[in-house]
């Protein structure tokens, strides 16, 4: 049992260290101030918002780039609070945005793909950005889409995320859980010319793309009995018929801020969603990835528990622990800088500890096959 303990552990370790360096391989991209040309078309799907809506909205009132040359389509999905009339005051006192909003006219077993590709039949502009109601956009956001689109004309553009600064020690778990998931993804991203390994993450929530390619890989068609998961679907379709037209934006400027769960209860309900599909993956790469980080975890829990019975010595355990703890550490480091977050590293030996148990706790509910989002169940 130890022996296959450390040997996962290594392989995990390995894995880490090649996106760690993928990190590296990235350059960070500044924002072109020069003449904007490019027009672009913002989705934001919602329901029930009331509470998010109006931050969201101010920071794309305050945006740096030319009002004509970018509309935001806000797609309503049943909402039964005040959203819409939040959404019809702000209009109202900002006459000279192009807002329209529409509602999701035929939801079905995944009703953000629908709602976003309602959304896509409605815009004006080729570029599509997508971002959620409960996310804050940078004012250079649209600049520095507008930066690479002029220096590398990809069909899709793959944005950071990050979280909201909130105090707690829940909400620095959860910002030093996202980070590892946004250095893996930038990492993927760094070492896609090389022959092991693809980019195989993005988030929704700044997700850039042309609408003639949403067209040529036939949209969500496919994955669309999968509620969740209308960015990573995407992103395999994207890479399978341009697969050196895909590019990460390593840019501050273009950093999207989302808000943490207040909750444990929500937390894990979340992470149940986005394990729950993981299964429908196409890749053999990616499920491996899943699979090992997985597995990385279980083995930290399994010796735990055989060390508590006193089947195993607890230096065996430290072992596995401190390995997984310095590897993690350099990731989620590099990934910290970039997002001038390193504040939160303070928390990091405490959420090292209780990660793997929460992982291993995510995998099991994940099972059940059903969860709650956005006050439906799947």
């Amino acid at each position: 049992m130890i022996y296959v303990a450390f040997i996962i552990c290594f392989l995990y370790g390995i894995l880490i260290l090649y996106f760690s360096k993928g990190i590296d391989r990235l350059k960070e991209i500044v924002s072109d101030q020069n003449k904007s040309v490019t027009s672009f078309s913002i989705l934001v799907p919602f329901r029930n918002e009331e509470l998010s809506l109006p931050g969201l909205l101010k920071s794309i009132a305050a945006l740096d780039y030319p009002k004509a040359q970018f509309e935001l389509i806000l797609i309503n999905d049943a909402s039964s609070d005040s959203s819409e009339s939040i959404v019809n005051s702000f209009r109202k006192n900002h006459p000279t945005l192009q807002l329209s909003l529409i509602d999701n006219k035929k939801p079905s077993t995944s009703p953000k793909k629908d709602a976003i590709q309602e959304g896509i039949t409605k815009a004006s502009n080729d570029w599509i950005i997508t971002t959620d109601a409960d996310c804050v956009v940078p004012k250079t956001w649209l600049r520095a889409f507008h930066t690479i689109i002029m220096a590398q004309a990809p069909k899709m553009i793959v944005a950071p995320v990050t979280y909201l600064p909130k105090n707690g020690f829940l909400h620095k778990f959860q910002l030093l859980d996202f980070l590892s998931l946004q250095g893996i993804t930038m990492g993927s991203f760094g070492m896609k010319d090389k022959k092991i390994g693809h980019p195989f993450l993005c988030n929704g929530a700044n997700l850039c793309y042309t609408k003639e390619s949403f067209k040529e890989v036939n949209g969500f068609s496919g994955n669309h009995h999968i509620p969740s998961g209308d960015d990573v679907f995407l992103l395999e379709k994207m890479l399978h018929k341009f697969p050196n037209e895909i590019q990460f934006i390593k840019s501050k400027d273009a950093i999207v801020q989302t808000s943490s769960k207040d909750s444990f209860l929500e937390l894990i309900q979340q992470r149940v969603r986005w394990a729950a599909k993981t299964t429908a993956y196409n890749s053999f790469f990616t499920k491996s990835v899943g699979v090992l980080v997985f597995m990385t975890s279980l083995s930290i829990v399994s010796t735990f528990i055989l060390a508590s019975t006193g089947q195993l010595p607890w230096l065996h355990v430290g072992f596995l622990f401190v390995l997984k703890f310095n590897i993690d550490f350099l990731l989620l480091y590099k990934t910290s800088q970039f997002f001038e977050q390193q504040e939160v590293m303070k928390s990091y030996f405490m959420s090292s500890l209780l990660h793997p148990f929460y992982t291993v706790l995510v995998a099991i509910f994940s099972l059940k096959k059903s969860y709650t989002w956005k006050d439906r169940t799947y």
